[in-house]
């Protein structure tokens, strides 16, 4: 019975790794540009807009980040090592507690959302909240009614797991932060990728067998980095087991999996002819998402992704300890990559293909904007005298905005602008007329 209970729990951890990675991946997807949407002109504020079909912010992941992941991960590991053995366990944890909690109201509420839309279809108005500064937006915020309702939701269930530590919603929120992170991280290139999978296979190994601080950080460290299942979900004493895995472990094959989906997407689009400067190929139906294409890459990583969880908890079973399971998930999925391409001929696309995080590819194509100024014409204002700084219609530079306020300023007034030497000299002529009627 012990048995069965066991390879259920084994069952469940490796449905909760594979969930959000498949649909991670798929929501990863951008809509696709094309002729019939029109750009949207960036002004003072965003532009007011009901349609939810706006992408969220991505982080791109360079080739030179894929390097120094395994540094700062094993910098970030150690201090927690040394932060849990030399201060207060408890007090480490409530404030790591706080700190994720903040993180997965966000998460749970945004993951929320997307399952109810997906699901039922539904569209609901939307909210807009600028923030501006200087005439600059500073954020923008679109809600719905749902997003409220989720945003509370999440918020309960977040203060019952601070209360409670439940297992159940400790998943939740695991779950949520790596369908959240597969989403919005992206890898640049498969380059980038293989490098991050070799580092942190290099990585687990060094923490896991070479030292105790994996371990140790893992079992002192009482925050949802992890997803767990009870091995007897109703133990006689009453005290539940659990077996577990680590969130790193779900996230970093994600995104390479996230990378190798969109890999087939362009490999279907450039069969097709597709440009975004151009209208839709005629097979994508008017589709901008949600159209069906080809995914042999995204299949066979996610069949070598399975396959070698699968043999972690093998291995863990049989030798009862811990197992690094990047030191089997890496190695798989950059193979299931590789042979894929060798299978298909098409090695020279898979490591030719770049991809740019929609942040990115904005900023590129958004003009550089400056501070908003004003031209103004000074042989119009009353009182005004012509020189080289006031003459004329202003360039839009600093300098001479500046003087052109200076002259503003002292143009209110037009006999103000009259200078001591200029009102002078009617006096002095009339004193001139009065001293030779006088002779």
């Amino acid at each position: 019975m012990a048995e069965a209970g066991l390879f259920a729990a084994y069952a469940a951890i490796g449905t909760m790794a594979v969930a959000p990675i498949y649909f991670g991946s798929f929501s990863s997807l951008d809509r696709l540009k094309s002729t019939h949407k029109k750009k949207r002109d960036h002004d003072e504020f965003t532009e007011f807009s009901d349609s939810e079909d706006e992408e969220d912010e991505t982080e791109a992941v360079s080739t030179e980040d894929a390097y120094m992941f395994p540094v700062y991960g094993s910098i970030a590991l150690f201090s927690m090592y040394l932060v849990f053995k030399y201060l207060n366990t408890d007090w480490v944890n409530y404030l790591l507690s706080a700190y994720f909690a903040v993180l997965g109201v966000a998460a749970l509420a945004q993951v929320g959302v997307r399952i109810v839309k997906g699901t039922t279809g539904i569209k609901l108005p939307l909210y807009h909240v600028h923030l501006v500064h200087k005439h600059k937006t500073m954020l923008h915020l679109r809600f719905s009614n749902l997003h409220l309702a989720m945003l509370g939701v999440s918020m309960v269930l977040t203060g019952l797991y601070l209360f409670s530590k439940n297992w159940v919603i400790s998943n939740l929120l695991g779950l949520a932060f790596s369908f959240s992170a597969i989403t919005l991280i992206r890898l640049d290139s498969f380059k980038s990728g293989m490098i991050m999978l070799a580092g942190l296979f290099a990585y687990d190994i060094f923490w896991v067998f070479g030292t105790e601080v994996m371990v140790s950080v893992a079992k002192n460290f009482d925050a949802p980095i992890k997803v767990v299942f009870p091995k007897d979900v109703f133990p006689a004493d009453g005290k539940l087991q659990f077996t577990m895995l680590g969130l790193g472990d779900i996230v970093v094959p994600g995104i390479f999996l996230a990378l190798a989906l969109r890999f087939d997407r362009h490999q279907y689009l450039a069969k097709l002819g597709y440009d975004k400067e151009k209208a839709l190929p005629k097979a994508l139906n008017g589709k901008h998402r949600g159209f069906g294409f080809p995914v042999p890459y995204f299949t066979s990583c996610m069949g070598a992704y399975v396959a070698g969880l699968a043999t972690t908890i093998s291995v863990m079973h049989v030798f009862k300890a811990a197992q690094p399971a990047l030191l089997y998930l890496s190695p798989a999925c950059i193979l299931a990559i590789v042979g894929t391409a060798v299978m298909r001929g098409e090695v020279k696309q898979v490591f030719a293909y770049t991809e740019e995080s929609k942040t990115e590819e904005e900023n590129k194509a958004k003009p550089i904007k400056t501070a908003p100024t004003h031209r103004y014409n000074l042989r119009n204002q009353p009182g005004a005298h012509a020189t080289p700084a006031s003459a004329g219609e202003l360039a839009d530079d600093e300098q001479e905005v500046a003087s052109v306020a200076k002259v503003l300023e002292e143009t209110v007034d037009p006999i103000a602008n009259v200078s001591d030497s200029e009102s002078k000299k009617p006096k002095a002529k009339r004193a001139a007329k009065k001293t030779k009627a006088k002779k």
